[in-house]
């Protein structure tokens, strides 16, 4: 608990300013639509009665989150050390990249709801077209800025096939190959929930946008709540695997 409260000391008591803030102005001034901006408690009350609701949207969310993100993962990873490792191949297909990464995933939602045959294949496809790149073009630069000194030391020990790609390769290349996850799992989350708000029979955005047309705005803000918490502790989970896995660079920054 200190150490909780030592690092994020400063993000609490801006928490608890905004909560404090939020607390008065809806229960002690006019300046917030009641009806839109409901207070801290009904909200709270809301939450706790939507609870059930809440978790089976999770799990709803998860059934389309999880199968696109590890296609990303395995196609991103696999595909960005091949492409790494072979110039003349990536050389050849690089424009194309530089093309469709760019490209918002929202742009083959026609494509998906023609070919595939349900909703959920269909988001989950374009979750993997929103997830990949970033995966992808994060493991070719992570192959690709590989220092010098690491290559000349695999070779001077004798590594080679396997040995030089587990040993070497994918380590060295790691550090940007989970900044391009990290960054995946991020937008990921946010293509979910555009997802599901437009179209989905349950999920974490449906949830919100089915609230909202019915103007319950306690239920509304107890979804955004809901969501920030799944994100945010996605994220923390993410964090620690991450450090768990770079613990070499975490040891290198320490000894400088």
């Amino acid at each position: 608990m200190k150490k909780f409260l030592h690092i994020y000391i400063y993000s609490t008591l801006i928490a608890v300013a905004l909560l404090g803030l939020w607390i008065y102005i809806t229960n002690f001034t006019e300046l917030l639509d009641p009806v839109i901006f409901p207070s801290p408690e009904i909200v709270v009350i809301a939450f706790v009665k939507a609870i059930k609701e809440l978790l089976q949207g999770f799990v709803s969310s998860m059934g389309l989150l999880v199968p696109g993100f590890v296609l990303s993962l395995v196609l991103g990873i696999g595909g960005g050390l091949y492409f790494g490792l072979h110039h003349r191949f990536r050389a050849i297909l690089e424009p194309f990249f530089q093309t469709f990464s760019p490209l918002p995933p929202t742009l083959f939602v026609p494509y998906a709801i023609a070919l595939f045959p349900s909703f959920k294949s269909a988001s989950i496809f374009i979750l993997f077209i929103a997830t990949f790149w970033p995966i992808f073009l994060g493991t070719i630069q992570g192959v690709l800025l590989i220092d010098k000194p690491y290559w000349d030391n695999a070779k001077t020990i004798g590594l080679k096939g396997k040995d030089l790609f587990l040993k070497m390769i994918l380590p060295a290349s790691l550090p940007l190959i989970l900044n391009g996850v990290g960054t995946s799992l991020a937008f990921a989350f946010i293509v979910l929930i555009m997802v599901e708000m437009f179209g989905a029979e349950s999920g974490m955005g449906r949830f919100i946008q089915y609230y909202t047309d019915f103007t319950q705005y306690d239920l509304v803000l107890a979804g955004i709540i809901f969501n920030s918490i799944v994100i945010l502790i996605t994220m923390i989970v993410f964090e620690k695997i991450k450090k768990r896995l770079l613990f070499w660079t975490n040891l290198k920054n320490e000894a400088n």
